[in-house]
């Protein structure tokens, strides 16, 4: 059958699950866990300050836990000793197929003067962690500091060798990004069979009652273009016909208008056929309509009213930046402006650029490649990674439903994924659909939700790293 009738076949009939109190670490436990949260916040990792520190933290309290030194290894790039990562290998019963779970360390900068509390230290508040990296993601580096302790207290043996990569750089403005400098330079570190990205996945609440688990299979990849146009200049004061910023910008307008075409991949025809099952009336319909094989274009043209629908449903491209001229009195001589791609996982840059210039329908605006992307090749929601999700999402939270899905960003997923590591995004914290506060001001992690997410990585580690 279909893959997307499968996964559509795990859901079917199945109740949003009601609200009962999920299991939880010991407390001894869920304190360091909540310990650790707290020292990582207050290492402040943005990009002028680096990750190493924060690698080293984590070194300490491994090692103090038990773990060799030969296991725990500290390895930075020699031209950005800022950038620290730290790799952590847990052996198991066999050394072959490893499992690697990654989490970066780094955060987006945070202006104090526009946040409610130091976005540097973490503060409690009306049930809510606040800090910068409380969900983007320190988190979840720190529900896997934690488990790691905790397994190696419990004398626990994988099955496989379980590697934990905590890496520098993920976020914009890194120039020395922790997992493609340990492929490049120590692969034999990091080297694994598959791998488990802590920096998406999750479970989704509306109204406070979750609705559905997210299983991260695949993202978008970024491309930059940028258009230009020249023209005579020449005096202010004799406009002609022939003027660079008029011509750039009707071809914005054409940009603005253009819609690349419908395309479905797996994973985002199963995320529609499972999300239309949790919708109702014509939502639901078209969602039901756009996963057909061809799907629904029509159904898809309403759908795109929604900008994360639309963003799910094709290739988009959006004007960033644009400038001209250079004399107030002076008639242009060049219009530029920079166009951001965010490409489906099947789709090339030449392809894209063919598009664009075939919308703007005008040879005097050139349009060039800034840099070739890093695509990132769809892993396939194969009916196993599936179905070992479930069992274990289901330990903490019966019958939620488990959606693969297609982030609209992009992660470290794209390192391991070009180098033949088929990639999945999961972790267990519960957000609100509508809250969306990674990167911005006053960023949160419910503390429920925080303590709900070490237990499951603890699980996660254990799960994953089953040979079953």
């Amino acid at each position: 059958m279909p893959g997307w009738v499968f996964f559509a076949a795990l859901i079917a009939a199945t109740p949003i699950w009601a609200a009962s109190a999920p299991p939880l670490p010991p407390p001894a436990d869920l304190q360091l866990a909540r310990d650790m949260l707290k020292s990582l916040v207050e290492i402040n990792t943005t990009h002028v300050h680096g990750s190493t520190e924060a690698a080293k933290a984590i070194q300490g309290w491994l090692l103090s836990a038990g773990f060799s030194a030969g296991d725990v290894v500290f390895v930075t790039p020699d031209d950005h000793p800022a950038s620290g990562n730290v790799v952590v290998r847990y052996r198991g019963k066999h050394a072959s197929a490893p499992v690697l779970f990654l989490g970066h360390l780094d955060v987006v900068e945070a202006n104090p003067e526009d946040w409610s509390m130091d976005p540097f230290k973490l503060t409690q508040r009306d049930g809510w962690f606040y800090g910068r990296g409380t969900i983007d993601m320190k988190d979840g580096d720190a529900a896997l500091s934690e488990s790691l302790i905790r397994l190696k207290r419990e004398k626990f043996v994988p099955d496989r060798d379980v590697i934990v990569a905590f890496t520098a750089d993920e976020e914009a403005g890194g120039e020395a990004n922790g997992p493609a400098f340990l492929l490049k330079e120590h692969r034999n570190l990091i080297d694994a069979a598959w791998v488990v990205n802590l920096d998406g996945g999750g479970g989704g609440t509306k109204n406070g009652a979750r609705q559905f688990f997210e299983l991260g299979t695949s993202e978008k990849s970024y491309v930059t273009f940028t258009l230009e146009t020249t023209s005579p200049g020449g005096h202010g004061s004799l406009p002609g016909p022939d003027n660079a910023i008029y011509r750039l910008a009707a071809g914005l307008g054409k940009v603005a208008a253009f819609k690349f075409p419908v395309a479905l991949t797996v994973t985002t025809r199963a995320s529609f056929e499972m999300f239309g099952a949790l919708e109702s009336g014509a939502v639901a319909a078209d969602m039901h309509g756009v996963a057909q094989t061809p799907p629904d274009l029509a159904a898809a043209e309403r759908l795109s009213e929604n900008v994360r629908f639309n963003a799910q449903l094709r290739t988009t491209c959006v004007a960033t930046l644009i400038s001209g001229g250079h004399a107030q009195n002076a008639l242009p001589q060049r219009a530029r402006a920079t166009i951001q791609c965010r490409m489906l996982p099947a789709d090339t840059a030449e392809h894209v650029q063919a598009l664009l210039i075939a919308a703007l329908a005008d040879p005097a605006i050139q349009v060039s490649l800034d840099a070739a992307p890093i695509v990132s090749p769809e892993s396939s929601p194969t009916p196993q990674i599936m179905n070992k999700t479930a069992r274990l999402v289901h330990s903490m939270w019966p019958d939620v439903p488990i959606i693969p899905t297609m982030a609209s960003g992009f992660s470290d997923d794209r390192q391991t994924r070009n180098a033949g590591m088929p990639s999945y995004d999961i972790n267990g914290v519960w957000m609100d659909v509508d809250e969306n506060r990674a990167h911005g001001r006053d960023e949160r992690i419910g503390v429920q939700a925080f303590d709900e997410s070490v237990e499951f990585t603890y699980r996660l580690i254990k799960a994953m790293s089953s040979a079953k």
